[in-house]
């Protein structure tokens, strides 16, 4: 009766109704954030999670803009098409003074990137482009 099983009749009735809790747990909370960022997600949300770290500057263009964000050691950008459906060319290239470019070139439909560089206590530079239209940040954080 008291054998230190940690059971409640020696079959393991305690630990699976707990694994059964924790699932029942898991999928509540799983079909709660679908509900928030169901489908009524904008692509722009999308978009900014795709980078971790603070916006740290953005440079809008007529087919679009570049964002780049940063952290504490690295810098992330992406360039995100203002109007996503048909694919065309996009890229983004990120720089860290000193370094080689990180580049993401291709035929996209929404965003070219995220492409990340190590930056601390570096200068970086990044460039977009969208359908030929091209800008670029010059060198920040410097």
């Amino acid at each position: 009766m008291f054998g230190g099983t940690g059971n409640i009749d020696g079959s393991g009735n305690k630990r699976r109704g707990r694994r059964l809790l924790a699932q029942g747990v898991a999928v509540f909370i799983a079909a709660g954030a679908l509900t928030l960022a169901g489908p009524g997600a904008s692509h722009a949300e999308a978009a900014v999670s795709t980078c971790s770290g603070r916006p740290l500057k953005t440079v809008k263009f007529p087919t679009g803009e570049l964002r780049v964000y940063k952290n504490r050691q690295y810098a992330c950008a992406v360039t995100v098409a203002s109007r996503p459906g048909a694919r065309r060319v996009m890229s983004i290239s990120l720089q860290a003074r000193g370094g080689r470019a990180a580049v993401d070139k291709g035929n996209f439909t929404r965003q070219a990137g995220p492409v990340t560089v190590h930056a601390l206590n570096r200068c970086v530079r990044a460039t977009g482009s969208i359908a030929g239209v091209s800008r670029s940040t010059g060198w920040i954080l410097c």
